[in-house]
């Protein structure tokens, strides 16, 4: 699932031209850890319908920003001692055995609820860094 943003490359340009590509590059990881926090508190919220042990809300993990594809990124993964990523695909989408769990789309809900708080985040930290 993704989601797409316009004119961030024109976003990019300017903030280089009036910043610079070190500070743009600390307020644009800013403004992503901001967004992925808001994410994260809402696949936690999805997650608590169906929480069992809770091992599943514990091992969420945001990573550090890193450049992709030329592009500023953050991960948000599962990571833990009770190795949840390993069933988080199965809660998502089900199996052949048992095809509708109780977390079924648990993450795309969650996409879907923090799309507009996600941007509006972001934009208000990148119009805080300017």
């Amino acid at each position: 699932m993704t989601v797409n943003i316009s004119g961030i490359r024109q976003l990019e340009r300017e903030l280089m031209r009036r910043l610079g590509s070190q500070r743009t590059q600390q307020v644009v990881d800013r403004a992503l850890l901001l967004g992925a926090n808001v994410f994260v508190r809402e696949l936690k919220q999805q997650f608590e319908t169906f929480k069992g042990t809770g091992g599943s809300i514990e091992e969420i993990t945001i990573s550090e920003p890193m450049t992709v594809s030329g592009a500023r990124t953050v991960q948000i993964y599962w990571k833990g001692p009770k190795d949840r990523y390993r069933i988080i695909h199965l809660n998502e989408w089900g199996t052949v055995n048992n095809p509708n769990p109780r977390g079924k789309g648990a993450i795309a809900r969650a996409m879907k609820n923090a799309t507009e708080s996600y941007r509006n985040v972001v934009k208000q930290e990148l119009r805080r860094g300017l």
